[in-house]
């Protein structure tokens, strides 16, 4: 995540004020210190960095935390509110009718953000259309083809047209079905007058409702010029972060925004078109500082279950908590949970999972995660039907044959079973559950999270990260 040095220290610094009923002035040195020297690092601009971190000062000072509230607790409010506000508001995004073109220079995700774009859309009941005008960049075309197929979203474009402007006409009058038109445009790689002039003219035809710069996470100090320079040919009305799922930064990002005026509207997390989200200042920041962001996972649940009703419509989940659960039922659960996306994002959404905890794990804790459970996908393909529905009937003569054929080893198919029994054992617990039961453990499961953000679950209002 975007920033994520500046997390897990801040939480280390934090965690010193445990117990603590009133902060010193040295302590908030010390924590203004850490988030300078992250957000620096992360490239941010200096000024911004100051201005930060002077209102964070002040106000750990002269605030008095609530009655009952600790020194950590008063200082996480204020650096998170703080923080959502340095980020500052969504870009505004309306469910309806609507043109948006992107700008941006080479590489920066355009091509990728426009699918992204078009698969959010289509996932919010309207229909899209990828309008590509990008004539400079070869294999454009194709590459705009290739993912808006994926996000099974509408297409134009014209190979063998060398004027951005007249496909960009064209495509309009192609796509006039379509309820949000996403007119993706040719980078380069720098800020060349040719590019500003030619969006000049792709605007002047299409006339957006708003348009969005994307930005790579990596970009650095170098995003606050190309921000300029698009605000003043085009007017930038947010920006769309690409990249979050590497090791980019993330701080010149913020600073371009900062320098127009504008706001942020997606976050690109991934290589596939699902993997996009709209930016919520709220949940981002609470992620950041290990809280979780309870709203985004509910969205991934959501769709990970509605993706895998579509494939299996005559299955019911509620089965599993009456009847055996199955190796059938845990492949499902698998599948659901790659449709929710990397693990580590999703571990950073639970609150009290994320943060500390995840910063404990190897770096690549969550890619054997990932791999094992591809690992389990093929011996499970090794199975029969019979064995699928009663792995209990799985012996040591079985486990050989189901080895071999899944190229594997007898360990790592035991493996399997054993995590199938636990997975058992724990559904078990739910059977015969009511209504009341199961809203009783999800409230006790809620307040464990919120426990293990420092106990500031009834701190706030609805919604947020203190609510």
């Amino acid at each position: 995540m975007v920033l994520d040095d500046l997390g897990s220290s801040l939480r280390g610094t934090l965690d010193r004020l445990r117990g603590k009923s009133r902060i010193s002035e040295e302590d908030v040195e010390e924590i203004v210190k850490e988030i300078q020297r992250s957000l620096l690092s992360a490239d941010v601009d200096v000024s911004l960095v100051m201005d930060l971190s002077d209102s964070i000062k002040e106000r750990a000072l002269e605030e008095e935390p609530p009655a009952g509230t600790g020194a950590r607790d008063h200082v996480l409010r204020i650096v998170y509110e703080e923080l959502v506000a340095l980020v500052g508001e969504s870009t505004e995004v309306p469910l309806e009718e609507q043109t948006i073109m992107l700008a941006g220079l080479q590489g920066s995700g355009k091509t990728t953000t426009a699918a992204k774009m078009a698969w959010w859309f289509s996932k919010k009941g309207l229909r899209p259309a990828v309008i590509q005008t990008d004539t400079f960049r070869p294999g454009a075309y194709d590459q705009a083809k290739e993912m808006t197929e994926r996000a099974e979203a509408a297409f134009y474009g014209d190979p063998d047209e060398d004027d951005p402007v007249k496909i960009a006409r064209e495509g309009l009058e192609a796509t006039a079905d379509a309820d949000v038109h996403i007119v993706d445009t040719a980078g380069r790689h720098a800020l060349e007058d040719d590019l500003i002039d030619e969006i000049e003219d792709i605007e002047s035809v299409v006339d957006p409702d708003r348009s969005l710069l994307v930005l790579d996470a990596a970009i650095g100090q170098g995003a606050k010029e190309q921000a300029q320079r698009f605000e003043e040919a085009v007017g930038i009305d947010g920006v769309a972060i690409t990249k979050l799922d590497g090791t980019a930064k993330g701080g010149g990002a913020l600073t371009a925004v900062n320098e127009t005026g504008s706001t942020i509207a997606f976050l690109g997390t991934g290589e596939t078109v699902q993997d996009i989200e709209r930016f919520e200042p709220d949940g981002f920041i609470s992620r950041l500082l290990g809280m979780g962001d309870l709203k985004q996972l509910t969205e991934r649940v959501e769709r990970a279950m509605e993706e895998t009703e579509e494939e299996a419509e005559d299955w019911d989940p509620e089965d599993m908590l009456e009847g055996e659960f199955t190796l059938k039922d845990m492949r499902r659960q698998m599948n659901a949970m790659n449709k929710m996306g990397p693990l580590d994002q999703v571990m950073d959404m639970i609150p009290g999972m994320g943060g500390g905890l995840m910063d404990q794990l190897p770096d690549d804790a969550m890619d054997v995660t990932k791999d094992r459970m591809v690992t389990f996908e093929v011996i499970m393909d090794a199975m029969t039907e019979d064995e699928l529905e009663n792995p209990r009937s799985i012996g040591a003569s079985r486990v050989r044959r189901i080895a071999r054929g899944a190229g594997s080893d007898e360990e790592t198919v035991r493996e399997l079973l054993d995590q199938h029994r636990m997975m058992a054992k724990t559904l078990k617990q739910f059977q015969g559950m009511g209504q009341g039961d199961m809203e009783r453990m999800m409230k006790q499961m809620q307040q464990g999270g919120n426990g293990g953000m420092g106990g500031m679950g009834g701190m706030g209002g609805d919604g947020g990260p203190f609510g």
